[in-house]
């Protein structure tokens, strides 16, 4: 199980990638197609053509770390929500790493500060 504190924030490149490509590469990616800065501390999934294997970038203590999932049987159901942005959260990161599809489950409905009642 991970445990991402609050703070690093996840974000998914929509675009499939390579497989092949590693570190500097994957960083460069992140500069160029999603915006953002690779040295930030945040963590960067990316995904194959076939939605099969999944890769996630993440600077730390003075380095990239690579964390690579294949499937050996089925897909990644990417979450409903990274049609609307880039980012996700850690509970549909966990979900989309332990083979749940997000979009087949029903969120029932929960208080919100702020939001009508």
């Amino acid at each position: 199980m991970l445990s991402i504190p609050s703070s690093i924030r996840i974000f998914v490149c929509v675009v499939p990638v390579d497989m092949r490509r590693s570190f500097d590469s994957l960083a460069e990616l992140v500069r160029s197609q999603m915006g953002e800065e690779p040295l930030s501390g945040h963590l960067y999934l990316f995904r194959n053509k076939g939605d099969t294997k999944l890769k996630i970038l993440w600077w730390e203590d003075g380095g990239y770390a690579l964390f690579y999932k294949r499937l050996e049987k089925g897909r990644f159901s990417l979450p409903a929500n990274v049609g609307a942005g880039l980012e996700i959260n850690a509970t549909s990161l966990s979900m989309l790493l332990h083979g749940l599809d997000e979009k087949a489950i029903k969120k029932q409905a929960r208080f919100q500060v702020g939001a009508p009642v």
